[in-house]
């Protein structure tokens, strides 16, 4: 297959809770896989200084804890500050050393939060075309920013996303621009023109690997890291 190339040498460092979240884990590592590069799993507790890699996933999962961007808690979902401090750092070290990075769900929350932005905390206030349903299945509408990176890789105006997250951006991060939205206007996605590859999704495009489209995201992550 030409989609695996010469990419066998190629680590990406995928991040998660220090336990559990085995579905998301595994599906990001066949993506990995997929496009001939190597999984490493990071955990809280990990000293991220002794590992080497080329590039980042940080995954879905519990809401990040609002005193990362400065605000009180409206609601009071389970939060793993142990997992926040370790995506932090492994983050800010991907931004410090040019790393491409592909955050998902709270993946991209967080990675916001560390360009200074904020969160919607609760959407279902702001929900009006869309259900606040989660689901894995891609029954959610994504409308990509024209012009944006994101819109070149799906080669698409308008396509079909699933949804698991209760929170969203709310304000953008510094040198991060929006580049896509549901058909609420709730952002779906996030990047960075200016860096060779820094882009937060809302969805989980790891559980919809039988589409093309969606594989393209790592496929582009790794094309990235072997530049």
């Amino acid at each position: 297959m030409a989609e695996w190339g010469n990419m066998s040498k190629t680590v990406v460092a995928i991040t998660g809770p220090r336990k559990g979240a085995f579905g998301p884990r595994f599906m990001v590592s066949c993506a990995v896989r997929w496009y001939g590069a190597k999984p490493l799993h990071i955990r809280p507790g990990d000293d991220i200084q002794t590992l080497q890699y080329d590039a980042v996933v940080v995954t879905g999962g519990h809401d990040i804890d609002p005193v990362l961007y400065a605000a009180e808690p409206e609601v009071h979902p389970k939060y793993d500050p142990e997992r926040d401090t370790l995506e932090s750092a492994v983050i800010d070290d991907a931004l410090v050393r040019g790393l491409p990075l592909l955050g998902i769900c709270r993946g991209a929350q967080l990675l916001n939060a560390r360009r200074g932005g904020n969160l919607f905390q609760d959407l279902k206030s702001h929900r009006r075309l869309t259900s606040n349903r989660r689901t894995i299945l891609p029954l959610k509408t994504l409308l990509p920013e024209s012009n944006s990176f994101l819109s070149k890789l799906l080669r698409t105006d308008r396509c079909k996303i699933n949804s698991l997250h209760n929170q969203a951006i709310d304000r953008v991060g510094t040198d991060l621009q929006v580049s896509g939205l549901d058909l609420d206007g709730i952002v779906q996605a996030i990047e960075d023109p200016g860096h060779a590859f820094l882009i937060g999704v809302q969805w989980h495009p790891e559980f919809l690997l039988f589409n093309g489209r969606q594989r393209r995201l790592f496929g582009a992550l790794i094309k990235a890291a072997r530049h």
